[in-house]
């Protein structure tokens, strides 16, 4: 027989998370319930689109066609939404945890430091054509 263990955060964790218990709980059941409404709206609050898209979700489980689309008319950069929007607020703190298959040799990299080695490697990239 297996036991149940429970692990709680400490108050200061649980007051610094960016949702309570209940704000994620109501999240949750919306997520469930309306799906392409709440897919929508975190679409439209989490990501900075190039293009926006007119389409939530267009998937069919079947599994003759499985397919599975979510935003598909829309057009993002992956990079303005995961470095360049941090840049002003979280430039110095860690974006990326390096760790080598030898557990001693890591490294912190800050947004400022990732951002400044993808655009280095996308100028190797433009310069190849």
């Amino acid at each position: 027989m297996s036991e149940h263990h429970q692990f709680p955060p400490s108050d200061a964790r649980a007051k610094s998370a960016l949702v309570d218990n209940a704000t994620y709980l109501d999240m949750y059941k919306r997520s469930i319930e309306q799906p392409d409404a709440f897919w929508d709206d975190m679409g439209r609050q989490q990501i900075d689109w190039m293009k926006p898209y007119t389409k939530v979700n267009n998937s069919t489980y079947d599994a003759a066609s499985l397919s599975i689309k979510w935003y598909e008319d829309g057009t993002l950069n992956a990079s303005a939404n995961c470095l360049d929007r941090h840049l002003a607020t979280r430039g110095d703190q860690t974006a990326l945890i390096f760790e080598g298959d030898d557990p001693s040799v890591s490294r912190h990299i800050s947004y400022r430091e990732l951002h400044d080695e993808v655009c280095r490697f996308a100028n190797v990239l433009k310069a190849r054509g």
